[in-house]
């Protein structure tokens, strides 16, 4: 015998499978989308250095978990610490899931701190995830008589850097006027593998901020061999693997404390992937999902092993947060920063 159903249990049964059916329907919008194309994975830093390697490696994974499978090419767009890149994702890339890029963690902060060069709303982005938060730390070449962090605040260093808005220029500036270091800086080095060429032909002694990944990555012989002597770390906790390395004190007046902070706080970005404005939201939705994915993946993880780069996965909703964290720094402590950074820019 066949029984007939009520029909508030039809009713039921027909919203249960409309919405079973709403996100099988947005999949397959998403997989017709990308079938067939192509994504531009753009990389704000020069070719060889720690975002290039891991934006390289991603790309070979993440096409398999995005609905319609697309393939990845990658383009360097390098200058300007990311802006330029930022500028151009913002301003002039297709806004349709097509074109995604990876910035140094200075890019989110510089409309704040450099709103001359930065034409964009960090806050307006579509952030789809970064690998991990990452310890920047201040170093020498071996034969460098600088030996300790306190020596930083005694003697004269030259360290090399990139642009305004790169840690490499940005730190060393902040802290010379908030803690009152003595970093020389030569900046206008295409990259940060430039700046360690530099280094081991004598040019520049040091780099004020480096990241801690981004060195075992690019010079691990460096590590294992001695020939840089790490001096002091930023951030609010110590790197677990740099345990013996000193972290930066912040700054004791209210002004300089906070400027500190959000200049250390982009660590926490660590090297974020972003899409730009105004891209569908199913398509965010699945370029998220599928960086996800990616961070678990044996293969990735395997690379990223032999990359030296840990792995510790930030989501696009914790860049988010990130992001909006960014308004809660004073008018009086950007003034300051803007002050600074704007001159060395000019």
């Amino acid at each position: 015998m066949v029984r007939s159903i009520p029909k508030p249990l039809l009713g039921l049964c027909a919203v249960i499978g409309l919405s079973c059916a709403a996100p099988s329907a947005h999949a397959d919008e998403v997989a017709a989308f990308y079938r067939g194309k192509t994504i531009q994975m753009r990389v704000g830093s020069a070719p060889g250095g720690g975002y290039d390697l891991i934006a390289r490696a991603l790309v070979r994974y993440m096409g398999k978990y995005l609905p319609g499978h697309p393939n990845f090419v990658v383009q360097n767009v390098p200058g300007a610490g990311s802006v330029t890149l930022a500028n151009q994702l913002y301003n002039v890339a297709p806004r349709d899931g097509t074109v995604i890029g990876i910035v140094t963690n200075g890019a989110p902060t510089a409309p704040l701190l450099t709103p001359n060069l930065a034409h964009y709303d960090p806050g307006r982005f579509s952030w789809i995830g970064s690998p991990g938060p990452e310890t920047q730390v201040a170093l020498v070449w071996h034969t460098v008589p600088i030996q300790s962090m306190a020596d930083l605040y005694k003697k004269e260093v030259l360290v090399g850097g990139v642009a305004a808005g790169t840690a490499t220029v940005d730190m060393p500036l902040v802290m010379n006027a908030f803690a009152g270091t003595k970093f020389k800086l030569v900046s206008g080095y295409q990259s940060t593998v430039h700046i360690n060429l530099a280094m081991e032909r004598g040019e520049v002694q040091g780099q004020a901020a480096l990241g801690w990944n981004s060195l075992k990555s690019t010079n691990p012989d460096w590590i294992t061999g001695k020939k840089v002597r790490i001096l002091a770390q930023y951030g609010f906790k110590k790197n677990p693997e740099l345990p013996d390395v000193p972290l930066f004190p912040l700054p004791k007046d209210a002004i300089g404390r906070q400027a500190v902070t959000l200049m250390v706080s982009r660590q926490d970005y660590g090297r974020p992937f972003l899409a730009p404005p105004g891209v569908p939201a199913d398509r965010v939705k699945a370029l998220r999902t599928a960086f996800d994915a990616t961070m678990k993946d044996a293969g990735f993880l395997q690379e990223a092993k032999a990359l030296h780069v840990d792995i510790d996965p930030l989501t696009g909703a914790d860049l988010d947060e990130l992001t909006m964290r960014l308004t809660s720094t004073t008018p009086q402590a950007i003034d300051k920063l803007r002050a600074i950074l704007g001159n060395w820019s000019k």
